[in-house]
């Protein structure tokens, strides 16, 4: 690629490249929009703040954890449409997506886990749970849960592609998914 070019990646990017350069960015960033669908078919956003890991403690291939309030609202919106859609930018116009399935995780262990994965993390992704005040009893508080994400499909464009025509655009989709 010569400079001043922009490379347009189609669907077959490979996994490794694309979930290596979305974690990149994701961790960068931090905070997403994260999107779910209520019984009606209407979308709902909120910012919240993933973890990602490639083959890890947390699973195999690409997994993100939310450490999150399991409000009736959300509840009730993945309950009936188990997925969201998890939307990072940063000023310099970089823009990540993972399209995921999610699932709540309520088992003590695994709370625990999570919650000490968030505290030990470095910045700017690491940060103490205990900060947020709902949280104060811990992670095994009926306040404290986590989402479990799994992609099927990745995105990651830098803002350079936009605003420049340079750069690499990456997506990713697993076989068989829509």
């Amino acid at each position: 690629m010569t400079a001043g070019t922009a490379k347009l990646i189609g669907m077959d990017d490979s996994f490794e490249a694309t979930a290596d350069a979305f974690i990149e960015m994701a961790h960068r960033i931090v905070w997403a929009s994260v999107a779910s669908v209520d019984r009606l078919g209407r979308p709902r956003s909120r910012v919240l703040h993933p973890y990602w890991q490639r083959d890890g403690e947390l699973g195999p291939g690409l997994v993100g954890v939310i450490a999150t309030s399991p409000t009736p609202i959300k509840r009730t919106h993945l309950d009936a449409h188990p997925y969201l859609s998890v939307n990072y930018w940063a000023t310099d116009h970089d823009t990540c997506t993972a399209e995921c399935s999610a699932e709540w995780l309520f088992d003590d262990e695994i709370r625990v886990r999570v919650w000490d994965l968030f505290k030990e993390a470095p910045a700017p992704v690491g940060y103490d749970p205990a900060i947020v005040p709902p949280w104060a009893g811990g992670p095994t508080s009926d306040a404290f849960a986590v989402l479990r994400l799994t992609p099927w499909r990745l995105r990651v464009m830098p803002g350079t592609l936009m605003t420049a025509g340079q750069g690499e655009l990456l997506t990713w989709r697993a076989p068989g998914a829509p």
